[in-house]
Protein backbone atom coordinates (compact mmCIF):
# COMPACT_ATOMS: atom_id res chain seq x y z
CA UNK A 1 0.00 0.00 0.00
CA UNK A 2 1.41 3.19 -1.15
CA UNK A 3 2.32 5.93 1.55
CA UNK A 4 1.63 8.68 -0.59
CA UNK A 5 -1.34 10.59 -0.71
CA UNK A 6 -2.99 10.82 -4.58
CA UNK A 7 -1.85 14.64 -5.13
CA UNK A 8 1.56 13.20 -4.77
CA UNK A 9 1.24 10.31 -7.17
CA UNK A 10 1.00 10.63 -11.29
CA UNK A 11 -2.36 10.59 -12.27
CA UNK A 12 -1.45 8.00 -15.15
CA UNK A 13 1.22 6.53 -16.35
CA UNK A 14 2.31 5.33 -20.07
CA UNK A 15 4.60 2.36 -20.59
CA UNK A 16 6.48 1.95 -23.77
CA UNK A 17 8.33 -1.84 -23.90
CA UNK A 18 5.47 -2.73 -21.44
CA UNK A 19 6.35 -6.61 -22.49
CA UNK A 20 10.35 -5.90 -21.70
CA UNK A 21 11.85 -7.17 -18.55
CA UNK A 22 11.35 -3.31 -17.52
CA UNK A 23 8.16 -2.64 -19.05
CA UNK A 24 6.16 -5.47 -16.63
CA UNK A 25 8.47 -4.18 -13.37
CA UNK A 26 6.93 -0.70 -14.19
CA UNK A 27 3.20 -2.30 -14.68
CA UNK A 28 3.55 -4.11 -11.21
CA UNK A 29 4.75 -0.49 -9.27
CA UNK A 30 1.93 0.80 -11.04
CA UNK A 31 -0.27 -1.65 -9.68
CA UNK A 32 1.03 -1.70 -6.19
CA UNK A 33 0.38 2.05 -5.64
CA UNK A 34 -3.06 1.99 -7.68
CA UNK A 35 -1.94 3.82 -10.53
CA UNK A 36 -3.70 4.05 -13.94
CA UNK A 37 -2.38 2.91 -16.93
CA UNK A 38 -3.25 5.19 -20.20
CA UNK A 39 -1.01 3.37 -22.80
CA UNK A 40 1.24 0.51 -23.12
CA UNK A 41 3.12 -0.24 -26.26
CA UNK A 42 4.84 -3.54 -27.68
CA UNK A 43 6.75 -4.86 -30.41
CA UNK A 44 4.95 -7.90 -30.93
CA UNK A 45 4.16 -9.78 -27.89
CA UNK A 46 0.46 -10.41 -28.67
CA UNK A 47 -0.13 -12.91 -26.04
CA UNK A 48 1.32 -10.84 -23.27
CA UNK A 49 0.14 -7.84 -24.46
CA UNK A 50 -3.31 -9.29 -24.41
CA UNK A 51 -3.05 -9.92 -20.66
CA UNK A 52 -1.63 -6.36 -20.03
CA UNK A 53 -4.62 -4.92 -21.40
CA UNK A 54 -7.12 -7.21 -19.96
CA UNK A 55 -5.13 -6.75 -16.39
CA UNK A 56 -4.44 -2.69 -16.37
CA UNK A 57 -7.41 -1.39 -19.32
CA UNK A 58 -5.16 0.78 -21.17
CA UNK A 59 -7.00 3.69 -23.08
CA UNK A 60 -4.64 3.16 -25.95
CA UNK A 61 -2.19 0.44 -26.82
CA UNK A 62 0.42 0.46 -29.96
CA UNK A 63 2.11 -2.99 -31.21
CA UNK A 64 5.26 -1.69 -33.44
CA UNK A 65 4.89 -5.36 -35.68
CA UNK A 66 1.72 -4.05 -37.66
CA UNK A 67 0.29 -8.07 -38.21
CA UNK A 68 0.50 -8.77 -34.76
CA UNK A 69 -1.10 -5.50 -34.37
CA UNK A 70 -3.98 -7.02 -36.32
CA UNK A 71 -3.95 -9.89 -34.39
CA UNK A 72 -4.52 -8.08 -31.17
CA UNK A 73 -7.20 -5.73 -32.23
CA UNK A 74 -8.98 -9.15 -33.12
CA UNK A 75 -8.38 -10.29 -29.28
CA UNK A 76 -9.23 -7.77 -27.70
CA UNK A 77 -12.12 -6.19 -29.40
CA UNK A 78 -14.41 -6.98 -26.32
CA UNK A 79 -12.34 -4.32 -24.40
CA UNK A 80 -12.81 -0.58 -25.03
CA UNK A 81 -8.49 -0.63 -25.79
CA UNK A 82 -8.19 0.99 -28.99
CA UNK A 83 -4.92 -0.75 -30.88
CA UNK A 84 -1.96 1.84 -32.80
CA UNK A 85 -0.04 -0.22 -35.15
CA UNK A 86 3.38 -0.19 -36.77
CA UNK A 87 6.42 2.81 -35.22
CA UNK A 88 4.47 5.65 -36.22
CA UNK A 89 1.32 4.12 -33.70
CA UNK A 90 3.75 4.22 -30.86
CA UNK A 91 4.67 7.67 -31.57
CA UNK A 92 1.02 8.52 -32.11
CA UNK A 93 0.20 7.08 -28.42
CA UNK A 94 3.14 9.27 -26.83
CA UNK A 95 1.01 12.03 -28.23
CA UNK A 96 -2.77 10.96 -27.56
CA UNK A 97 -1.47 9.44 -24.03
CA UNK A 98 -2.83 11.88 -21.03
CA UNK A 99 -0.34 10.31 -18.98
CA UNK A 100 1.87 12.88 -17.38
CA UNK A 101 4.96 10.42 -16.81
CA UNK A 102 6.20 8.04 -19.57
CA UNK A 103 8.41 4.95 -19.11
CA UNK A 104 10.29 4.57 -22.09
CA UNK A 105 11.35 0.84 -21.66
CA UNK A 106 12.04 0.36 -25.62
CA UNK A 107 14.83 -2.24 -26.44
CA UNK A 108 17.53 -0.50 -28.68
CA UNK A 109 18.02 2.11 -31.50
CA UNK A 110 14.05 1.62 -31.42
CA UNK A 111 13.56 3.65 -28.45
CA UNK A 112 15.38 6.85 -29.70
CA UNK A 113 11.59 8.44 -31.81
CA UNK A 114 9.62 7.64 -28.77
CA UNK A 115 12.38 9.58 -25.99
CA UNK A 116 12.16 12.50 -28.38
CA UNK A 117 8.21 12.82 -28.88
CA UNK A 118 7.60 12.46 -25.10
CA UNK A 119 10.34 15.04 -25.07
CA UNK A 120 8.58 17.19 -27.49
CA UNK A 121 4.40 16.11 -25.92
CA UNK A 122 6.36 17.96 -22.60
CA UNK A 123 5.75 15.11 -20.57
CA UNK A 124 8.07 13.70 -17.57
CA UNK A 125 10.58 10.78 -19.40
CA UNK A 126 11.35 7.81 -17.11
CA UNK A 127 13.88 6.52 -19.21
CA UNK A 128 15.00 2.77 -19.64
CA UNK A 129 15.83 3.15 -23.09
CA UNK A 130 19.63 3.93 -23.10
CA UNK A 131 20.53 4.15 -26.35
CA UNK A 132 18.43 7.24 -26.47
CA UNK A 133 21.60 8.85 -24.98
CA UNK A 134 23.83 6.64 -26.52
CA UNK A 135 22.91 7.14 -30.32
CA UNK A 136 21.92 11.23 -29.84
CA UNK A 137 22.42 11.82 -26.56
CA UNK A 138 22.94 15.68 -27.10
CA UNK A 139 19.97 16.22 -29.28
CA UNK A 140 17.91 14.10 -26.35
CA UNK A 141 19.21 16.49 -23.67
CA UNK A 142 19.44 19.52 -25.90
CA UNK A 143 15.87 19.22 -26.73
CA UNK A 144 14.59 18.46 -22.97
CA UNK A 145 15.91 21.74 -21.67
CA UNK A 146 14.73 23.79 -24.37
CA UNK A 147 11.20 21.83 -23.48
CA UNK A 148 11.64 22.07 -19.65
CA UNK A 149 11.04 18.38 -19.70
CA UNK A 150 12.39 16.28 -16.62
CA UNK A 151 14.08 13.23 -17.10
CA UNK A 152 14.47 10.99 -14.52
CA UNK A 153 16.86 7.68 -15.38
CA UNK A 154 15.36 4.17 -14.34
CA UNK A 155 18.82 2.55 -15.31
CA UNK A 156 19.87 1.54 -11.21
CA UNK A 157 23.65 3.64 -11.84
CA UNK A 158 21.90 6.42 -13.07
CA UNK A 159 18.74 6.59 -10.65
CA UNK A 160 21.51 6.31 -7.91
CA UNK A 161 23.91 8.92 -9.22
CA UNK A 162 20.67 10.98 -9.51
CA UNK A 163 19.98 10.49 -5.85
CA UNK A 164 23.61 10.96 -4.91
CA UNK A 165 23.78 14.70 -6.69
CA UNK A 166 20.92 16.21 -4.67
CA UNK A 167 23.92 15.97 -1.63
CA UNK A 168 25.50 18.89 -3.38
CA UNK A 169 25.92 21.32 -5.80
CA UNK A 170 27.13 20.33 -9.76
CA UNK A 171 30.21 22.61 -9.62
CA UNK A 172 31.53 20.62 -6.03
CA UNK A 173 31.17 17.17 -8.33
CA UNK A 174 34.41 15.64 -8.95
CA UNK A 175 33.32 12.48 -10.62
CA UNK A 176 30.97 10.27 -10.97
CA UNK A 177 31.62 6.13 -10.13
CA UNK A 178 29.72 4.21 -11.87
CA UNK A 179 29.44 0.78 -10.54
CA UNK A 180 29.11 -2.88 -12.13
CA UNK A 181 28.86 -6.56 -11.13
CA UNK A 182 31.30 -7.84 -13.77
CA UNK A 183 29.11 -10.10 -15.42
CA UNK A 184 29.33 -13.58 -15.24
CA UNK A 185 32.90 -13.81 -16.81
CA UNK A 186 34.44 -11.35 -14.00
CA UNK A 187 38.38 -12.33 -14.12
CA UNK A 188 38.28 -14.06 -17.48
CA UNK A 189 40.68 -13.74 -20.10
CA UNK A 190 40.07 -13.84 -24.08
CA UNK A 191 41.17 -17.01 -24.64
CA UNK A 192 38.39 -18.54 -22.20
CA UNK A 193 35.94 -15.59 -23.12
CA UNK A 194 36.31 -17.20 -26.80
CA UNK A 195 35.24 -20.87 -25.25
CA UNK A 196 32.20 -19.40 -23.61
CA UNK A 197 28.75 -20.54 -24.52
CA UNK A 198 25.54 -18.69 -25.02
CA UNK A 199 23.74 -20.38 -22.00
CA UNK A 200 26.80 -19.43 -20.06
CA UNK A 201 26.64 -15.74 -21.25
CA UNK A 202 23.22 -15.66 -20.37
CA UNK A 203 23.23 -16.38 -16.78
CA UNK A 204 24.07 -12.82 -14.97
CA UNK A 205 25.43 -13.77 -11.39
CA UNK A 206 23.02 -10.33 -10.26
CA UNK A 207 19.96 -9.14 -12.25
CA UNK A 208 17.37 -10.74 -14.27
CA UNK A 209 17.47 -9.21 -17.70
CA UNK A 210 16.59 -9.50 -21.15
CA UNK A 211 18.76 -11.55 -23.51
CA UNK A 212 20.38 -8.46 -25.23
CA UNK A 213 21.09 -6.51 -22.16
CA UNK A 214 22.36 -9.54 -20.29
CA UNK A 215 25.28 -10.59 -23.38
CA UNK A 216 25.72 -6.56 -23.16
CA UNK A 217 26.70 -6.89 -19.60
CA UNK A 218 28.85 -9.63 -19.70
CA UNK A 219 30.69 -7.48 -22.61
CA UNK A 220 30.74 -4.46 -20.25
CA UNK A 221 29.30 -2.86 -23.70
CA UNK A 222 26.15 -2.01 -21.48
CA UNK A 223 28.64 -0.36 -18.85
CA UNK A 224 30.04 1.57 -21.77
CA UNK A 225 26.77 2.56 -22.76
CA UNK A 226 25.81 3.59 -19.23
CA UNK A 227 29.32 5.82 -19.01
CA UNK A 228 27.98 7.86 -21.99
CA UNK A 229 24.73 7.79 -20.89
CA UNK A 230 26.11 9.12 -17.17
CA UNK A 231 27.91 11.52 -18.89
CA UNK A 232 24.79 12.95 -21.49
CA UNK A 233 22.71 13.38 -18.64
CA UNK A 234 24.45 14.69 -15.76
CA UNK A 235 26.56 16.93 -18.42
CA UNK A 236 30.30 15.43 -17.63
CA UNK A 237 32.89 14.81 -19.79
CA UNK A 238 33.79 10.92 -20.16
CA UNK A 239 36.84 11.20 -18.09
CA UNK A 240 34.83 12.25 -15.17
CA UNK A 241 33.24 9.09 -14.86
CA UNK A 242 35.05 5.90 -13.10
CA UNK A 243 33.49 2.21 -13.29
CA UNK A 244 34.05 0.33 -10.61
CA UNK A 245 33.54 -3.05 -10.35
CA UNK A 246 31.12 -4.31 -7.29
CA UNK A 247 30.31 -7.42 -7.50
CA UNK A 248 27.44 -7.56 -4.80
CA UNK A 249 25.37 -5.06 -6.53
CA UNK A 250 24.53 -3.64 -3.68
CA UNK A 251 26.06 -0.17 -4.47
CA UNK A 252 24.68 1.06 -7.22
CA UNK A 253 26.61 4.14 -8.06
CA UNK A 254 28.71 7.00 -6.24
CA UNK A 255 29.23 10.52 -6.52
CA UNK A 256 32.80 12.04 -5.35
CA UNK A 257 32.62 15.60 -4.54
CA UNK A 258 35.23 17.85 -4.16
CA UNK A 259 35.90 18.15 -0.63
CA UNK A 260 36.69 14.02 -1.06
CA UNK A 261 33.43 13.30 0.41
CA UNK A 262 31.77 10.04 -1.62
CA UNK A 263 28.18 9.70 -1.46
CA UNK A 264 26.73 6.21 -2.01
CA UNK A 265 23.46 4.73 -2.48
CA UNK A 266 22.46 1.19 -1.52
CA UNK A 267 19.71 -1.25 -1.82
CA UNK A 268 18.71 -4.82 -3.20
CA UNK A 269 19.10 -5.44 -6.80
CA UNK A 270 15.79 -4.44 -8.16
CA UNK A 271 14.56 -2.19 -10.80
CA UNK A 272 10.96 -2.06 -9.56
CA UNK A 273 13.00 0.32 -6.83
CA UNK A 274 14.02 3.03 -9.46
CA UNK A 275 10.78 2.71 -11.95
CA UNK A 276 9.12 3.89 -8.43
CA UNK A 277 11.55 7.10 -7.89
CA UNK A 278 11.01 8.32 -11.13
CA UNK A 279 7.81 8.20 -10.81
CA UNK A 280 7.09 9.38 -7.08
CA UNK A 281 10.04 11.70 -7.79
CA UNK A 282 10.63 14.17 -5.44
CA UNK A 283 8.58 12.37 -3.56
CA UNK A 284 9.42 8.66 -1.55
CA UNK A 285 7.13 5.90 -1.38
CA UNK A 286 7.22 2.63 0.53
CA UNK A 287 8.48 -0.02 -2.06
CA UNK A 288 7.68 -3.13 -3.44
CA UNK A 289 11.33 -4.83 -2.47
CA UNK A 290 12.77 -6.06 0.50
CA UNK A 291 15.08 -3.86 2.90
CA UNK A 292 18.66 -4.20 2.44
CA UNK A 293 20.08 -6.56 5.68
CA UNK A 294 23.22 -5.22 6.43
CA UNK A 295 23.96 -7.81 8.52
CA UNK A 296 23.81 -11.10 6.03
CA UNK A 297 25.41 -8.80 3.72
CA UNK A 298 29.04 -9.95 4.74
CA UNK A 299 31.12 -7.48 2.92
CA UNK A 300 31.66 -5.38 0.31
CA UNK A 301 34.07 -5.78 -2.19
CA UNK A 302 35.76 -3.06 -5.19
CA UNK A 303 38.00 -4.44 -8.56
CA UNK A 304 39.11 -2.20 -11.09
CA UNK A 305 37.46 -3.58 -14.73
CA UNK A 306 39.76 -5.29 -17.23
CA UNK A 307 40.09 -2.88 -19.49
CA UNK A 308 42.22 -4.84 -21.63
CA UNK A 309 40.07 -7.94 -22.06
CA UNK A 310 36.93 -5.88 -21.69
CA UNK A 311 37.89 -3.38 -24.74
CA UNK A 312 34.37 -2.07 -25.30
CA UNK A 313 34.05 -0.33 -21.89
CA UNK A 314 37.50 1.97 -23.46
CA UNK A 315 35.65 2.41 -26.36
CA UNK A 316 32.38 3.46 -25.77
CA UNK A 317 33.99 6.44 -23.61
CA UNK A 318 36.73 7.02 -26.68
CA UNK A 319 33.31 6.92 -28.94
CA UNK A 320 31.68 9.32 -26.62
CA UNK A 321 34.57 11.74 -26.82
CA UNK A 322 34.84 11.61 -30.75
CA UNK A 323 31.30 12.67 -30.59
CA UNK A 324 28.94 12.84 -33.73
CA UNK A 325 27.67 9.56 -34.92
CA UNK A 326 30.14 7.88 -33.21
CA UNK A 327 28.47 6.45 -30.39
CA UNK A 328 25.27 5.38 -32.99
CA UNK A 329 28.01 3.58 -34.29
CA UNK A 330 29.40 2.01 -31.88
CA UNK A 331 25.55 1.03 -30.88
CA UNK A 332 24.25 -0.16 -34.36
CA UNK A 333 27.79 -2.48 -34.91
CA UNK A 334 26.89 -3.73 -31.57
CA UNK A 335 23.21 -4.51 -31.92
CA UNK A 336 24.25 -6.54 -35.21
CA UNK A 337 27.15 -8.12 -33.58
CA UNK A 338 24.55 -9.51 -30.19
CA UNK A 339 22.02 -10.53 -32.11
CA UNK A 340 24.22 -12.80 -34.38
CA UNK A 341 25.69 -14.25 -30.97
CA UNK A 342 21.92 -14.84 -29.62
CA UNK A 343 21.79 -16.86 -33.08
CA UNK A 344 24.45 -18.98 -32.18
CA UNK A 345 26.42 -17.83 -35.29
CA UNK A 346 29.06 -16.15 -33.43
CA UNK A 347 31.31 -16.53 -30.48
CA UNK A 348 31.54 -13.95 -27.85
CA UNK A 349 35.30 -12.60 -28.22
CA UNK A 350 33.76 -11.89 -32.37
CA UNK A 351 31.36 -9.08 -30.90
CA UNK A 352 34.75 -7.18 -29.42
CA UNK A 353 35.98 -7.86 -33.06
CA UNK A 354 32.63 -6.58 -34.89
CA UNK A 355 32.30 -3.71 -33.18
CA UNK A 356 36.12 -2.62 -32.76
CA UNK A 357 36.60 -2.72 -36.48
CA UNK A 358 33.33 -0.92 -37.42
CA UNK A 359 33.85 1.83 -34.96
CA UNK A 360 37.37 2.56 -36.23
CA UNK A 361 36.12 1.80 -40.02
CA UNK A 362 33.37 4.79 -39.45
CA UNK A 363 34.86 7.13 -36.86
CA UNK A 364 36.28 9.75 -39.16
CA UNK A 365 33.59 10.25 -40.90
CA UNK A 366 31.06 9.71 -38.50
CA UNK A 367 32.76 12.22 -35.92
CA UNK A 368 31.56 14.98 -38.07
CA UNK A 369 28.05 14.26 -38.18
CA UNK A 370 25.78 16.48 -36.34
CA UNK A 371 22.07 16.50 -37.77
CA UNK A 372 20.42 13.00 -36.23
CA UNK A 373 19.06 12.43 -39.56
CA UNK A 374 22.64 12.25 -40.64
CA UNK A 375 23.46 10.58 -37.35
CA UNK A 376 20.63 7.66 -38.01
CA UNK A 377 21.72 7.51 -42.15
CA UNK A 378 25.21 6.73 -40.45
CA UNK A 379 24.28 4.12 -37.71
CA UNK A 380 22.15 2.31 -41.16
CA UNK A 381 25.34 2.78 -42.69
CA UNK A 382 27.44 0.99 -39.83
CA UNK A 383 24.42 -1.74 -39.20
CA UNK A 384 25.10 -3.24 -42.56
CA UNK A 385 29.08 -3.21 -41.96
CA UNK A 386 28.92 -4.69 -38.94
CA UNK A 387 26.21 -7.35 -40.38
CA UNK A 388 29.07 -8.17 -43.11
CA UNK A 389 31.40 -8.82 -40.73
CA UNK A 390 29.05 -10.99 -38.64
CA UNK A 391 28.15 -13.13 -41.95
CA UNK A 392 31.81 -13.48 -42.56
CA UNK A 393 32.39 -14.77 -38.80
CA UNK A 394 30.04 -16.84 -38.76
CA UNK A 395 31.19 -20.51 -38.00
Amino acid sequence: MTSLSPCQLPASVAILGSTGSVGRQALEVAEYHHIPVDFISAHSSVDLLEQQVRRFHPRLCAVADEKAAADLRTRIADTPTRVLAGSEGVLAGVGETDAPVVVNAILGEAGLLPTLAVIDAGRRLALANKESLVVAGREVMRRARERGVEILPVDSEHCAIFQCLQAGCKHEVRSLLLTASGGPFFGYSREQLSRVTRAETLAHPTWQMGAKITVDSATLMNKGFELIEAACLFGLPAEAVTVVVQRQSIIHSMVEYIDNTVIAQLSVPDMRDCVQYALTYPARAEGLTPPLDFFSLGRLTFDRPDLETFVLLPLAAHAYSLGGAVPAVLNAANEEAVAAFLADRLHLTDIFDIVCETVEEYSSTAARVETLDGILATAREARLAARRRADQRAH
